[in-house]
């Protein structure tokens, strides 16, 4: 099947591609949680889109390289970071880069894939140097928000992908244990388990809060911190992971 990464990456009936509540809540708090990992070296950003999360990696590498698969996506990101930054539009299961690279990230990316094992391989096999981090975040399954969901009927299980979902080209929702299960698989050692940012309610309806003075930053900083006592109930689950 020839998938058409540019019409995925549009907004449907059911569901946005992206939400405010990604660039103004999640995007900062997954910076904040990978700084104090990153290694000194270049960054490979794999799964870049328009280039929002590159802008904030851009003050912290100096050699920093995107692969994109949306061809409007990757344009986007040329327009917004210019030369300071090298896109390749390419596959992930294909795509030949020219080196290895001391950090990766790869940011809810890897349930859009078809064969996330062998993509995974690749980062370790070939991309990720001896020293270098690679940093890899997907949307949980468990998150109170699905599982809220579920109990509504609205979805039929915690791990379900739904049909908005699967036209943006997601094949599969990640738990903690499934998410190491592949990296593992893959030949990847990791090194820290955790999440980011304890979420009770859909994005639909962070993104309503958002506008109004209901949520502060002091709240914010709540479910972030309680997020790293409770990983499996985040929005997002986080590996670390070293070569393998």
């Amino acid at each position: 099947m020839v998938r058409d990464y540019n019409q995925e990456s549009k907004d449907n009936d059911e569901r946005k591609y992206t939400y405010d509540f990604d660039y103004s809540v999640m995007h900062p708090l997954m910076l904040r949680t990978f700084e104090p990992l990153f290694v000194e070296g270049g960054m490979l950003e794999l799964g870049s889109f328009e280039g929002r999360f590159t802008q904030l990696l851009l003050p912290h590498f100096s050699n920093l390289t995107c692969v994109e698969a949306s061809s409007e996506a990757a344009e986007k990101a040329r327009r917004a970071l210019g030369a300071d930054v090298t896109i390749i539009e390419g596959l992930f299961e294909s795509v030949q880069l020219p080196t290895t690279y001391d950090n990766i990230v790869l940011t809810h990316v890897l349930e859009h894939l078809s064969d996330p094992v062998a993509v995974l391989k690749r980062i370790n096999d070939e991309w990720l140097s001896d020293r270098g981090r690679f940093f890899l975040t997907c949307p949980n399954a468990n998150a109170p928000s699905r599982q809220i969901a579920v109990k509504m009927g609205l979805i039929s299980h915690n791990s379900a992908v739904t049909p908005g979902e699967r036209e943006h080209g997601h094949q599969i929702t990640y738990s903690l244990d499934t998410l190491e299960r592949d990296a593992r698989e893959a030949g990847l050692k990791v090194l820290l388990r955790s999440g980011i940012f304890f979420k009770a309610l859909a994005n639909f309806q962070w993104d309503r809060l958002l506008q109004t003075d209901i949520i502060s930053k002091e709240y914010l900083e709540g479910c972030y911190q309680l997020g790293q006592l409770y990983p499996d109930l985040c929005s997002s689950i986080f590996l670390l992971c070293e070569k393998g």
